[in-house]
């Protein structure tokens, strides 16, 4: 199964890269139909994914996809799926 992995780790201080990954890494995953992509914002301080969450929550990304999931084992890990 192809999936998808963004690694967030070089992006952390800068906004607009941030924001500039994350709606490429999803639009790829669309156009290509690839159901799943790890998204890792690392384990810090909880900011940079409180800011992935907030980009997914966006409706015009939300109903791109069809579930996030947090890593159980790894917080600083997510799983975005997407149905076709």
């Amino acid at each position: 199964m192809a999936k998808l992995k963004l690694d967030l780790h070089d992006l952390y201080n800068r906004g607009t890269a941030i924001d500039e990954a994350l709606e490429r890494v999803i639009r790829e995953a669309v156009d290509k139909k690839i159901r799943e992509v790890e998204i890792i914002p690392g384990k810090g301080s909880g900011q940079l994914k409180k800011r992935v969450l907030r980009f997914l929550d966006r409706p015009d990304i939300k109903a791109l996809y069809h579930r996030v999931d947090k890593d159980s084992k790894n917080h600083g890990r997510l799983f975005v799926y997407f149905r076709f």
